[in-house]
């Protein structure tokens, strides 16, 4: 079976997807991603003795600021009117999971927003705590969920429903 490359014109031009003949509707997507780390940076991060601060917080906050530029990082993503977007942390014995959570009413998905919003925020706890220890793997970006659009909503391991 042939896939087409939809951002590609026929010359094999990179081009930007044309959405205007595409129907609004509400789309969402989650991503998920992993830091692991040792107990010292652990110890840090949930007893908030980090050196530049309150890690998990500036995470959130740089995460959802990083959804928010996606246009401007991923050269051929849309612009987007977002109506939601989250970031939530789960903390485990040597790791820290990322969630970001964004949704719209429009024509085109949000899954390139979660993504670069979980992605950032792990760089983001990355940088407050490399002073701790280095040794930090970024790991299993990945999208979880998607809904919304004429692909149909998408569940990681799962089927496609659309």
């Amino acid at each position: 079976m042939s896939q087409d490359f939809t951002h590609f014109d026929k010359a094999g031009r990179a081009i930007m997807v044309d959405v205007s003949e595409k129907e609004i509707t509400h789309r969402t997507a989650v991503a998920q991603g992993v830091i692991l780390a040792g107990r010292e940076v652990l110890a840090a991060v949930t007893g908030k003795t980090a050196k530049k601060g309150d890690v998990l917080g500036v995470a959130r906050v740089a995460g959802i600021m990083a959804v928010k530029q996606t246009a401007s990082l991923i050269p051929l993503c849309h612009s987007l009117l977002l109506t939601r977007s989250a970031v939530d942390f789960t903390l485990e014995e040597d790791r820290i999971t990322a969630r970001c959570t964004v949704e719209c009413d429009g024509k085109t998905g949000v899954e390139m927003e979660a993504l670069t919003g979980v992605s950032v925020a792990l760089l983001t706890i990355y940088d407050m705590c490399k002073a701790i220890s280095k040794e930090m793997v970024i790991t299993d970006v990945h999208l979880v969920t998607k809904t919304g659009g004429k692909s149909g909503d998408f569940t990681f391991g799962g089927q496609r429903d659309g």
